[in-house]
């Protein structure tokens, strides 16, 4: 018999487990669904621009692993991960000076699932995450499904202040808080665009290690610089108190879902059972695919590529932002994805996108990478998608609907938001390109 608590759209209600209140709907997942229209200019998502692949390389690895290897290809495999994808990572972190066993590489579907593994791993109903202001949605999303809190750290133009993480770090065990990790994104960072300096990255190690606490560095972007590299890994000096992640989601393509994790010994036995326990293996037709195009395919080339494609799509959005909306301020990314945005005094992000997506174009607000909601004044901005053109007017019409808020404010007061009529789903996740 179906039982009857809960409320009348889902019978169930009554049942979920109490972390599924971690589980909640983006507030600007409605939107998307507008957002995706041919005709908006979408600088919401951060989806790598996989056009630019060269499709005839992917299709011969594909062909080459059904044709030689297809019998192990369609089998379960290790849930560590193939050992020769995990040697091939090995020489991709190496170029940003990390030196490791393949043995300690786990091999995860997206680093998005290693990051789940590791909250599975750590986290106890109210422990805190330490983590930058702002962070990335998706994880945020991830530490509260676990019941964890969020505590961010300030950070500026070099990334998190290595002072106010001291502080914070004292402030929350002099109040009996249980801290478990920091997670940083110190590479072009997402959605600030900021690069943690390399002194900071040394200030910070030894504070991780003074106070105990051990450091997620998430590292999708790293390899995707413009004008100079980023510092080497944080995890190229330490290797007991990190675990690096990594990704071939911006690097290759995420429909692959390949990603890694890189874990101190201890850690990393309980990866594997916890990725065991969850998926079994992940798709070893997709391990070998990525492993014959990175043994058979220019991957340097191809990366070299994106970095190309990326910086002329930076740089027609700084340009268009300093064209048509010189009186705010913004970040400017030596790499990545992302530009994050301030606007003027009185004007909320969250607010506004209605209106936007009303005049064809979509950004996401700040609000959704702050775990206490703050952040209404910020806007992230995506320039890896859209071709240059697409961008400047994107931000024209951006421009409009900034300048139509401001006539508003200066004539009433300072506006508040469109009503939205939002579906109230109990268990939803944010919508796969907001990240």
């Amino acid at each position: 018999m179906i039982p009857r608590e809960g409320t009348n759209l889902d019978p169930w209600y009554g049942l979920y487990a109490d972390r599924t209140a971690g589980l909640s709907a983006s507030e600007v997942r409605a939107l998307f669904a507008v957002a995706s229209r041919p005709e908006v200019v979408s600088l919401a998502g951060g989806m790598p621009f996989v056009r630019a692949l060269p499709l005839e390389s992917v299709t011969a690895s594909m062909e080459r692993v059904m044709r030689e290897q297809g019998a192990r290809a369609l089998q379960y495999g290790s849930g560590q991960g193939t050992p020769e994808l995990r040697e091939h990572i090995l020489d991709i972190m190496a170029l940003e000076g990390v030196r490791a066993s393949v043995d300690d590489v786990v091999v995860t579907t997206g680093s998005q699932q290693a990051l789940d593994l590791i909250a599975k791993l750590f986290l106890d109903a109210g422990d805190v995450v330490l983590a930058e202001s702002p962070s990335y949605v998706g994880a945020m999303g991830i530490f509260r499904s676990y019941q964890a809190e969020v505590s961010h750290v300030a950070m500026d133009d070099d990334g998190m202040i290595p002072a106010a993480l001291s502080e914070r770090i004292a402030s929350l065990r002099a109040a009996g808080r249980r801290i478990k990790f920091l997670y940083l994104i110190p590479n072009f960072h997402n959605p600030a665009g900021v690069t943690l300096s390399w002194e900071r990255r040394l200030e910070i190690i030894e504070i991780a290690r003074r106070e105990g606490v051990l450091i997620i560095e998430d590292n999708p972007y790293g390899l995707l610089w413009f004008d100079r590299p980023a510092p080497h890994a944080m995890r190229s000096v330490e290797t007991d108190g990190i675990v690096y992640l990594g990704s071939f989601s911006k690097t290759l393509a995420p429909g692959f879902r390949i990603g890694w994790a890189l874990a101190p010994h201890a850690i990393r036995e309980k990866l594997v059972l916890a990725a065991e326990s969850a998926i079994l293996s992940p798709s070893a037709v997709n391990e070998l695919i990525v492993s014959d195009y990175l043994a058979n395919a220019d991957w340097k080339g191809q990366i070299d590529t994106f970095r190309g494609l990326y910086r002329e799509r930076r740089d027609a959005l700084i340009d268009a932002l300093e064209h048509y909306l010189p009186d705010l301020t913004w970040t400017n990314p030596n790499g990545g994805f992302y530009v994050w945005v301030t606007l003027p005094e009185g004007l909320d992000a969250k607010a506004m996108l209605p209106r936007a997506v009303k005049e064809l174009v979509a950004y996401t607000p700040g609000t959704a990478f702050f775990a206490d909601g703050s952040g209404r004044a910020n806007l992230r901005l995506s320039y890896c998608y859209p071709p240059p053109g697409e961008i400047r007017e994107g931000i024209r019409r951006l421009a409009s609907v900034v300048r139509g808020e401001q006539e508003l404010l200066s004539t009433f007061h300072p506006t508040g938001p469109v009503d939205l009529v939002l579906p109230e789903p109990h268990v939803i996740s944010p919508p796969p390109n907001l990240g």
